[in-house]
């Protein structure tokens, strides 16, 4: 089941986020920094289970990324990711938002979404916030891509 994140998931998504970020899959984030966008997050839970989580972050009334997307690893290629997709897509067109992004190394995953590959330099909110700061920002190896809704 997808649903919105619980203060009660915080640590469990730092544990799913922090597993791929160790394997430079993705940016790390801080408990309290995922404790502060909380309301960013979905969950995709099984039984009593948490297995997955994303986040939509709002850059502006038109754009929104989809980011911090994991599966646990024993779920990978079960649907849990593309459930997390579909909840952050149908909540940004629920709020009007115009356009998600993604920047990713899983480029086929994203793609059967309707995602459409796009220059980073067309994404200034998000390379002056966050990847600006990154570790890997001289050579990254994401590739952006983007979805009209």
């Amino acid at each position: 089941m997808v649903r919105k994140a619980q203060a009660k998931d915080t640590g469990r998504i730092h544990e799913l986020i922090d597993h791929y970020a160790g394997k430079n899959m993705m940016l790390p984030r801080a408990e309290h920094e995922i404790a502060e966008s909380l309301r960013d997050f979905w969950v995709y839970e099984k039984g009593n289970a948490l297995i997955g989580c994303a986040a939509l972050h709002i850059f502006s009334n038109k754009l929104a990324e989809i980011r911090s997307l994991a599966v646990d690893a024993d779920h990978v290629k079960s649907g849990v990711g593309t459930g997390l997709v579909k909840g952050c897509l149908k909540e940004a067109q629920d709020m009007g938002i115009k356009s998600v992004f993604v920047l990713t190394q899983k480029s086929d995953f994203f793609k059967k979404f309707g995602f459409i590959p796009t220059e980073k330099k067309k994404l200034p909110q998000k390379i002056w916030t966050d990847c600006s700061i990154c570790a890997k920002f001289a050579k990254c190896d994401e590739i952006a891509y983007i979805k009209e809704l």
